[in-house]
């Protein structure tokens, strides 16, 4: 198919919620990429009076065998994925205790409205479809719930003091669990 078709049937599938393809051009480069790697090919350009050619692109047969390699390795693989919000919890700290969990409270908003979308989502799967054209789906739902029930578990231990923090006590926990220059010095002779 042609890249804009792509894009729009990506969209009607509501693949654009774990794909990023707001960006045409995005997907040209991505497209020319694959085509430069024999991975795709043109099979067509469709003239039509009034609106610019579009080519065609159609999977080879090498690109079949990697896209199934891809899969494959993307299924099993466990490691290697580095989001944001995980670096980001690993120095919650650097925040007011306050402005932490306002930050977080943001975030389950956010999730819970994502969680909302994806259950109507389900919801509206046309009667009789197999499951297996919703996997991602239901996956996205159990992730939000495992996450939105998590946040909401350390909001509440913010709210009530059970998690916090303060400059004085980060200073006394680097002293105490930090080497000092000393002993990285020794462990860098080791």
């Amino acid at each position: 198919m042609h890249v804009y078709r792509l894009q729009k049937l990506l969209e009607a599938e509501g693949k654009n919620r774990i794909v990023n393809v707001r960006s045409r051009a995005s997907l040209y480069q991505a497209i020319e990429r694959l085509e430069r790697l024999g991975l795709v090919e043109v099979s067509a350009t469709v003239r039509q009076e009034g609106y610019p050619d579009r080519v065609v692109y159609a999977i080879t047969d090498a690109g079949r065998l990697l896209a199934r390699q891809w899969l494959r390795d993307m299924l099993s693989d466990t490691g290697g994925q580095f989001p944001e919000f995980i670096v980001a919890l690993s120095i919650l700290f650097a925040l007011p205790v306050e402005e932490a969990r306002e930050q977080l409270e943001l975030r389950t908003e956010r999730l819970a409205e994502q969680l909302a979308e994806t259950e109507r989502g389900l919801e509206a799967a046309p009667p009789g479809l197999p499951r297996l054209f919703l996997l991602e789906e239901e996956y996205r739902r159990t992730l939000l719930e495992a996450e939105i029930g998590w946040l909401r578990g350390v909001i509440a231990d913010l709210t009530d003091g059970r998690l916090t923090w303060s400059e004085e006590w980060l200073r006394e926990i680097a002293d105490a669990f930090l080497p000092t220059h000393d002993e990285h010095n020794e462990e860098q002779r080791a």
